[in-house]
C-alpha cells in the first residue's frame, strides 16, 4: 500500500478527525489567550483606544489582522488533516492583503510624498518586528503541538501554516498596542515580523511533526 492511500486511509477516521479539530481549536484558542495576556502585563493596550476607533487606519489595521489571523488558523486546520488541499484557504488570504493594499494606495494618494517615508518608518519599527515573534511563541508551540495530534502530508509546510497563524494571531494582538496606524507601517513591519514565525514555525515542523 502507498504512503499516500494509508494516509487518506486514516483521515476517513471520523472519531480522530473530531479529536484533531478539538484539539487544534484549544491550542488557538490557549495561544492567543497566553498572547493577550502578555501584551497586557507587558507593553499594555494603547491609552487613547477609544477615541482612535473614530479612525479609518485603526480600524483597517485592527480588522484586517484580525481577519487574516482568522483565515491563517483555518488553514492551519486544513493542511494538518492528511488528503485535504488548503488551496481555497490560501485564497482567501488574498482579502485581507487586498484590503491592506488598497489602504496604502489611499494612504500614498491622500498623504503628500515627502510623508510617506516617516509613516513607513513610524516610531517602533524595531519593536515592533521583535515582539510580535514573541507574541507569536506561545500560539507557536501550541500550534505545533496540536498538529502532532494529525497527520500532515507536508511536515515543513503544516509548520509554516502554523507559523503563520502564530504571526497573525500577534499581529492582531499587538496591533491593539501599536501606536503607528499607517499602512505603509504595517504591510512593511508586521509582515517582517510574521515572516519571521513562519520561517520559524517551518523549521520546526520539519523537526517535530515528521511521522
Amino acid at each position: 500500500m502507498k504512503t499516500d492511500e494509508l494516509i487518506r486511509m486514516l483521515a476517513q477516521d471520523a472519531p480522530v478527525r473530531l479529536r484533531f479539530g478539538r484539539v487544534m481549536m484549544v491550542a488557538l484558542v490557549a495561544g492567543a489567550a497566553v498572547s493577550v495576556m502578555l501584551l497586557v502585563v507587558t507593553v499594555g493596550l494603547r491609552h487613547d483606544l477609544v477615541t482612535v476607533f473614530e479612525t479609518a487606519r485603526v480600524m483597517v489595521k485592527i480588522g484586517a489582522t484580525l481577519l487574516l489571523a482568522v483565515l491563517s488558523a483555518r488553514l492551519a486546520i486544513r493542511i494538518g488533516r492528511p488528503g485535504t488541499t488548503p488551496g481555497r484557504d490560501l485564497a482567501m488570504l488574498a482579502v485581507p492583503a487586498a484590503v491592506l493594499a488598497l489602504a496604502v494606495i489611499l494612504e500614498m494618494i491622500a498623504v503628500p510624498a515627502a510623508e510617506w517615508k516617516a509613516r513607513w518608518l513610524g516610531l517602533h519599527a524595531a519593536f515592533c518586528v521583535v515582539f510580535v515573534p514573541v507574541l507569536a511563541l506561545a500560539p507557536l508551540v501550541a500550534l505545533l503541538a496540536a498538529l502532532r495530534h494529525g497527520a500532515p502530508e507536508d511536515p515543513g509546510s503544516a509548520g509554516a501554516a502554523a507559523g503563520l497563524a502564530a504571526g497573525t494571531i500577534a499581529a492582531a494582538v499587538y496591533a491593539w498596542h501599536c501606536p503607528d496606524d499607517s499602512p505603509l507601517f504595517v504591510v512593511t513591519w508586521y509582515a517582517i515580523g510574521i515572516a519571521v514565525v513562519v520561517l520559524a514555525g517551518f523549521l520546526a515542523g520539519r523537526r517535530v511533526l515528521v511521522w
